[in-house]
């Protein structure tokens, strides 16, 4: 769980710096894109435009585009944890290492 004030730092951090370093290590085919549905992050609409993209980066690049408001952060971090996904988890809260 993130501190509500970081919420906007975070989404900001995606949205200016990271967007580009996350399209590459985010793995949207293995449980993600179910994980968020299930979240309420994505409608079922949503989900098949993200999938309907031919490479993993531009599915990513959707994905992102539909994710980065402050009121989903908390909800995507927890999806990528749940999808063993921490290292992006990390890599997103030290901003991008910084």
């Amino acid at each position: 769980m993130i501190i509500p004030g970081d919420a906007f730092r975070i989404s900001d951090s995606i949205k200016k710096r990271l967007k580009s370093q996350l399209s590459d290590i985010i793995e949207p085919d293995f449980g993600l894109l179910d994980e968020l549905v299930t979240l309420d992050m994505l409608t079922l609409s949503q989900l098949d435009e993200v999938q309907s993209k031919r490479t993993v980066n531009r599915r990513n690049d959707a994905l992102l585009k539909l994710l980065t408001s402050e009121e989903y952060c908390d909800k995507f971090l927890t999806a990528l944890q749940r999808t063993q996904q921490e290292h992006v988890v990390n890599f997103i809260k030290e901003n991008g290492g910084e």
